[in-house]
């Protein structure tokens, strides 16, 4: 699944319009919109706001897979 399509999930399952978030996380209707069409990628500061709208991590906005438990980051030796 690709940004844009996972952002348009998030706001339709929760019926929330283009619009109302937008506003929630200050850019305009338009930005919004071309963010779920996949035109343009939001800034990080749009992206930590949108994480925290939806309160899940910055992974998984992203559609990426949290490390598995235990692992640690590349080239960490413990």
């Amino acid at each position: 699944m690709t940004f844009s399509e996972y952002l348009f999930q998030l706001r339709t399952a929760r019926k929330l319009t283009q619009k109302g978030i937008a506003d929630k996380i200050g850019v305009s209707w338009r930005a919004y919109q071309n963010y779920e069409l996949g035109l343009r990628e939001p800034q990080l500061s749009t992206l930590v706001a949108l994480a925290d709208f939806y309160e899940i991590s910055l992974d998984e906005l992203a559609c990426r897979r949290s490390p598995a438990a235990g692992a640690g980051l590349p080239g960490d030796s413990k």
